[in-house]
């Protein structure tokens, strides 16, 4: 039995998930809707949020019985509706044990389940070599590099766009 758990967040989670993903390294590879510095009550903002959703879109990524992270799609609409959007992190002292990789693994079983899509997306700043690699191990190809197509901390940065399609 795996380690590594995806479950609904709950409002019990909201000061693990603050300890987690309070770290500016997390927030340096993640777009700017996420707050820094990130609060409890950002954490219990953001548990409010997904606990509205139906289906389930994030989850928390438990390993051991602990919070090590968060995983989950955003779905697209009009002609985009058969996309869905995937994004992670790993809080930085769960990081280099293969969390993510397992985690995305799970997502996409969940996806291919729940969802009715057939593209999957992920974008990586250029910087991001480990999530690349989460990507590439989850059976995603580079599709596309964006050049300049971020722009975080007040510069802009090249943006890798990773796509693996459901059968």
């Amino acid at each position: 039995m795996s380690a590594i758990v995806l479950r609904p967040w709950q409002k019990k989670d909201a000061q693990e998930l603050a300890l987690v993903a309070n770290n500016r390294k997390i927030w340096d590879n993640v777009r700017d809707a996420m707050p820094h510095p990130y609060t409890v009550m950002d954490a219990l903002q953001w548990i409010a949020h997904t606990s509205s959703q139906r289906p389930v879109l994030n989850f928390a990524v438990e390993y051991n019985g602990k919070i090590a992270g968060s995983i989950g799609c955003t779905t697209r609409t009009d002609i985009h509706r058969k996309t869905i959007e995937v994004g992670y992190f790993i809080g930085e002292n769960y990081q280099g044990h293969g969390i993510a990789t397992e985690a995305l693994r799970l997502l996409l079983q969940y996806i291919a389940a729940k969802l009715d899509v057939v593209r999957i997306e992920a974008h990586a700043f250029a910087s991001n070599k480990a999530s690349m690699r989460v990507l590439q191990k989850n059976g995603f190809y580079l599709e596309a590099i964006h050049k300049k197509g971020a722009y975080k901390n007040q510069a802009f940065t090249d943006d890798y766009v990773w796509v693996k399609f459901l059968d």
